[in-house]
């Protein structure tokens, strides 16, 4: 890759990062008084975020009955408001046992 395409591509990458903070400035120049679109706001970054990590869920661990393990874990465990750290290892550690389980099963 030449220098130059990398300084293309960092420009495009600043470009479009500037976009996405400008634009929401120059269009709403008032509050938005729609209750629809003020919820509709503050519920994207969470879809889109979960969008972009459910999908790899399943695929981090090769086997989708231990990453099924694991989110369901995870799961409970958030919907019980504990902290993300007890979330995380208590997910691994489901994903953990149940692969070992099924390598001693079959």
């Amino acid at each position: 890759m030449s220098t130059g395409n990398i300084a293309i591509y960092i420009l495009v990458m600043a470009g479009v990062t500037y976009l996405i903070r400008m634009l929401p400035f120059t269009l709403f120049r008032k509050e938005i008084q729609s209750q629809f679109f003020k919820s509709f706001l503050y519920y994207v970054p969470y879809a889109v975020l979960s969008a972009m990590t459910i999908p790899s869920i399943f695929y981090a661990t090769g086997n989708p009955i231990t990453a099924a393990a694991g989110t369901v874990t995870a799961v409970l465990l958030a919907y019980f408001r504990k902290p993300l750290i007890v979330v995380a290892l208590a997910a691994s550690a489901a994903a953990f046992v149940t692969d070992v389980a099924l390598q001693y099963l079959g």
